[in-house]
């Protein structure tokens, strides 16, 4: 009698719907990748079919360094007309693809190179999909000299924005601004609440990605990868 296997880790969730998405790379074609651990995997997994692929446009610093520690091109993201397919994990995804992503600080050039994309494909562990958005504190680039009017309007609307630190400074994103991450909010209308806030002086980006949204999620789980369409 077989002992039952030991339930996977997070870590190899991951791995496994990093793997799972390189059914959506299509040879020959540039690829858009994200950021973060679960891309990380992707990453790994994409250096298998390196030779078959033109490059990659990356969405920030640390995902370039590692595509090229891996020998795949980077290319700047003007020189590309369109994606194929960008891929991407996410802080939280609900049941119509909408996202809160940010966490690692590179949502600006996130939702940059999503729009480059015929299709987005979220690469998550299952404790990422929610009912609502908004218990995963929501991230917001903002130009600095804004941040304590941005702070208020969202207090105005019930949430309690932080700027985030590091290594006791304001944490600096690639693209030198200020992030706050904004607790406290329950977003029903992901549509109409990414346009409004994309509105107020000094946002450069909110961490709603509602017409940036996902059109596939590979969500790791117990059972293996589940594949949920939008």
């Amino acid at each position: 009698m077989t002992a039952p296997s030991a339930p996977m880790t997070q870590d190899e969730l991951k791995t496994l719907v990093g793997q799972a998405a390189l059914q959506y790379v299509r040879p020959g074609e540039v690829v858009g990748v994200g950021t973060g651990s679960t891309v990380n995997k992707f990453i790994d997994a994409l250096a298998s079919i390196k030779d078959q692929i033109a490059g990659a446009v990356s969405s920030s610093e640390a995902s370039t360094q590692r595509l090229q520690a891996l020998g795949i091109p980077v290319l700047d993201a003007n020189s590309v007309a369109s994606l194929g397919v960008y891929i991407d994990g996410a802080d939280e995804i609900d049941g119509q693809g909408y996202m809160i992503k940010g966490g690692g600080a590179a949502l600006t050039r996130e939702k940059i190179v999503a729009a480059l994309a015929t299709q987005f494909v979220c690469i998550a562990d299952a404790s990422k999909l929610v009912q609502t958005l908004g218990a995963f504190p929501l991230p917001v680039e903002v130009i600095p000299m804004a941040a304590a009017q941005i702070t208020r309007r969202f207090a105005g609307l019930g949430g309690h924005a932080q700027l985030r630190m590091k290594d006791g400074q304001p944490l600096v994103t690639d693209n030198g601004q200020h992030i706050l991450d904004v607790h406290g909010l329950k977003i029903t209308d992901p549509l109409a609440f990414e346009s409004e806030v994309n509105q107020w002086p000094g946002v450069v980006t909110v961490g709603v990605f509602a017409h940036q949204k996902a059109q596939v999620c590979l969500l790791g789980t117990a059972e293996g990868v589940r594949t949920l369409t939008y």
